[in-house]
């Protein structure tokens, strides 16, 4: 780092044990508290895969690899994890606008063509047809 002066480095023997105890303790509250977190707790229990499109990710890539809250409620954490779907930033983002186009009131399936609700019904005459046997 430029402009800071931080002395000669002191012998492997000379070691400042409180400090190195400090950072030490530092560290594993630090690792603590992110194991803690949702997405640590759901990158544990589920698999490291899309739920939407299959992705693998390995530690490489694991930092496209989002939770999702299935009900959109980020305080809904349950421990057991089934609020929460591991997604890849894709198919995560597609299901924020998808849940934004539902609140507003648009329709999800754009571009997708409609079909009529079915009108037939094959049971119509099932009581006619049991009371002439």
């Amino acid at each position: 780092m430029a402009g800071k002066n931080y002395g000669p480095r002191k012998p492997a023997g000379e070691l400042d044990s409180g400090k190195l105890d400090s950072i030490v303790a530092r560290a594993r509250k630090e690792r603590d508290t992110r194991l803690a977190g949702y997405r640590e707790q759901s990158l544990r229990i589920h698999p490291w895969v899309c739920a939407r499109c299959g992705r693998a990710f390995t530690r490489e890539n694991l930092h496209e690899l989002t939770v999702h809250h299935k009900d959109h409620n980020h305080d809904n954490n349950p421990s057991d994890g089934s609020n929460w779907e591991n997604l890849c930033l894709y198919c995560h983002d597609n299901e924020h606008q998808r849940f934004a186009h539902l609140i507003r009131g648009y329709d999800v399936n754009v571009g997708m063509e409609k079909k009529a609700a079915a009108t037939h019904n094959p049971f119509a005459s099932l009581k006619d047809m049991l009371k002439n046997k």
